[in-house]
């Protein structure tokens, strides 16, 4: 692999970089921001043209987003326009916005009306108002009305994503014709892979794949080769379905029409993965009780991070009031204060049932978002999600009774003092396997009883708490779906709520069945 123009130094490190790659599954070679730095520095501008030729923009936007602005300038200013236009759009939002007031008007022109307006629109709604001015001004008129048409849209809508740069024709146009017309503008297109047709009313009637056109015949017209059965998106459609369409039918492209079913744009896949990134995102950060954000970590100011987490944490604080009312409710200060030993499994029941609730909303979430079923179909899914959840919780109501078991005969859980109806007190607190007393003590035949007794107490509760929990979950998300929230966003916080009542609930209940003179 060779470099020529970049002089020996760069090419040994990018060499090397390269073969770190080959080594493994990806042959991409890579520069990091000092190499790119050193060439800046050196005024290697064939360097620096040849660095845009090797290597994808994404990885070099990267290393320069780590720049300083004079050097940013350096790069737009010496390398071929042609290469600049991409790499402007794979810079970070901050990289963005100080080149914007570093370049004049004159360089501004050529860069953002090389760009697709779709691209320039993402831009400028994340700049201040100073800048998006600037940006717009420097865009040619037909690139201004297509930019503050796409910023109309509402955000997370498919009008607020589609680019308006695509290849329409008439369903009469000849084949010959059609190719001949690519030729010319085709360059300027977002995708010539799919070429949208319309009627002589300008409805949007079918699609003809590249390949089709190709192998058609020069006299043919598109309406004899086009696909009518294509699936399409208004510009209002949630940007959701948009990733979920791509991902259900293969496609390479998505027309968008507005409510006279008249073609205003497309959505390409490009975006769409963009699109099913941000959203996976967003779901992750929900359930993980965060607000989602668009900015990389390191990006994010110490103020921006803690914003994003103290008003879930405070949220769930008060929420958290439930479990201290069932834990300060007398009953249950009674029971502690004969049985100190159920002090000891409260934690562990309390996340076994949230964990098992935690599994259900994580795969509930997972099949709305794939469109597997949906709200309609909320008892078929429950009925199906409690038979699981018996079987889960037999196996794991055994496994707990023989586990507490063996911790409290290994002196892991120790069962201390512990009151008796009678008035009387059995003193546990030295019997284990490990000094014989668990098997030859004076109180043995006592400590066997009361130990099966508390693990059947624990595995019993284990048992209701991950069936009930299951059932929980399945509904919190089959209702966020049905009332058209997000369930990641309502289901997962409120489930450790209630999950945490709800067991503490069960147990106390439980205990008094097991224990009724301590009631």
């Amino acid at each position: 692999m060779g470099y020529p123009c970049l002089g020996k130094e760069a090419v040994l490190i990018m060499d090397e970089n390269a073969n770190k790659e080959e080594s493994g599954t990806i042959n991409v070679p890579k520069i990091t921001t000092e190499e790119l730095k050193s060439l800046i520095d050196s005024k290697n501008r064939v360097g620096l043209q040849d660095v845009f030729l090797h290597i994808p923009n994404i990885d070099i936007a990267e290393a320069a987003d780590e720049l300083e602005p004079s050097d940013l300038i350096y790069i737009f200013r010496n390398v071929n326009s042609q290469y600049t236009a991409d790499f402007f759009d794979d810079l970070s939002q901050e990289s963005k916005q100080n080149l914007v007031k570093a370049m004049t008007d004159k360089e501004l022109v050529p860069l953002i009306n090389a760009q697709s307006a779709d691209d320039v629109a993402d831009t400028v709604g994340d700049m201040p108002a100073n800048l998006a001015s600037r940006v717009l001004k420097a865009a040619d008129k037909d690139m201004r009305k297509d930019i503050n048409t796409l910023l109309n849209y509402q955000d997370h809508t498919a009008g607020s994503i589609m680019t308006t740069e695509y290849l329409e024709f008439l369903d009469t146009s000849k084949v010959e014709d059609t190719i001949q017309k690519i030729r010319d503008i085709g360059k300027d297109a977002e995708t010539v892979y799919t070429i949208f047709v319309r009627n002589s009313s300008r409805h949007f009637v079918g699609t003809v794949d590249l390949d089709d056109l190709i192998f058609a015949k020069p006299d043919q017209i598109l309406k004899e080769i086009m696909n009518q059965d294509v699936v399409w998106v208004t510009t209002g459609t949630d940007q959701e379905e948009v990733g979920q369409m791509f991902r259900r039918y293969d496609l390479n492209a998505l027309a968008v029409l507005n409510d006279d079913q008249r073609l205003v744009g497309v959505i390409t896949i490009d975006d769409a993965v963009d699109v099913m990134t941000e959203e996976s995102n967003e779901d992750f950060a929900r359930m993980t009780n965060m607000e989602p954000t668009q900015k990389p970590y390191m990006d994010m100011s110490i103020w921006e991070n803690a914003k994003k987490c103290f008003p879930w944490i405070i949220a769930l604080l008060i929420l958290g009031t439930f479990t201290t009312m069932v834990l300060n409710r007398l009953e249950a200060q009674n029971i502690f204060t004969h049985l100190p030993i159920l002090i000891s499994f409260v934690p562990t029941l309390m996340d076994t049932g949230g964990n098992a609730g935690g599994q259900t909303t994580g795969m509930m979430i997972r099949s709305l978002a794939m469109k597997e079923f949906s709200p309609k179909e909320t008892l078929k899914v429950v009925w199906k999600e409690f038979r699981s959840s018996i079987l889960i919780a037999l196996f794991v109501a055994v496994f707990a009774f023989v586990w507490i078991s063996i911790e409290e005969y290994t002196g892991i859980v120790s069962l201390g003092m512990v009151g008796d109806p009678g008035n009387k007190n059995y003193d546990f607190s030295n019997y284990t396997i490990w000094n014989g007393m668990a098997f030859k003590g004076e109180l043995a035949g006592e400590f066997a009883i009361h130990a099966f007794t508390f693990a059947a107490l624990v595995a019993v509760t284990m048992f209701a708490a991950i069936s009930v929990s299951k059932i929980i979950g399945t509904l919190l998300c089959m209702g966020a779906a049905a009332i058209k929230k997000d369930p990641a966003l309502l289901a997962q916080p409120l489930l450790t709520t209630v999950m945490d009542v709800t067991t503490l609930l069960i147990y106390f209940a439980m205990a008094c069945l097991f224990f009724p003179n301590f009631a």
